[in-house]
């Protein structure tokens, strides 16, 4: 299996399907969660929805690099969404990260293996290799940060 199918299939594995690393992944932990817990706050921490929705800023900004358009992501932005407001809202917001973390997964398995050490867009932001594995890694930080706010707010529902 080549270099690149393997981080398409572990970027797939902490966005879609897979368990082998936390035992759960975003599919899981969010599919089916209920946009007022997705949206609760609790004391100065990020909601749910704002976490996944900063996950998914950094999946589709660099799935459009893969598409051939311009770096635009910017760390400042990162956690500046509208508000969910209604199920289906939160329902359309899922959809779209699902198909985008499969559109980038899909763009990461077809690189040749070459690419992974070279620059991402520009060297100051290092090679596709580090910013691949950066987007794997900032995603499980995350995901552990849902899993336990999730937890919070069962426990205290």
């Amino acid at each position: 299996m080549k270099k690149t199918e393997e981080l398409a299939n572990r970027f797939r594995e902490i966005i879609l399907y897979g368990t082998w690393v936390a035992n759960t992944n975003y599919k899981d932990q969010l599919e089916n969660l209920n946009w007022k817990i997705a949206t609760s706050n609790i004391d100065s921490l990020n909601t749910i929805s704002i976490l996944a929705q900063h996950v998914h800023y950094y999946t589709n900004g660099i799935k459009n690099v893969f598409n051939g358009g311009n770096l635009e992501i910017r760390d400042k932005y990162s956690f500046a969404f509208p508000e969910i407001k209604s199920q289906n809202e939160w329902k359309i917001f899922l959809t779209k990260f699902w198909e985008d973390a499969e559109s980038l997964a899909k763009f990461i398995e077809k690189l040749p293996d070459e690419k992974l050490n070279q620059n991402f867009v520009d060297a100051k932001y290092g090679t596709y290799q580090r910013n691949i594995d950066g987007l794997i890694e900032h995603s499980y930080y995350h995901l552990g940060q849902i899993v336990l706010i999730k937890k919070i707010i069962l426990t205290n529902k």
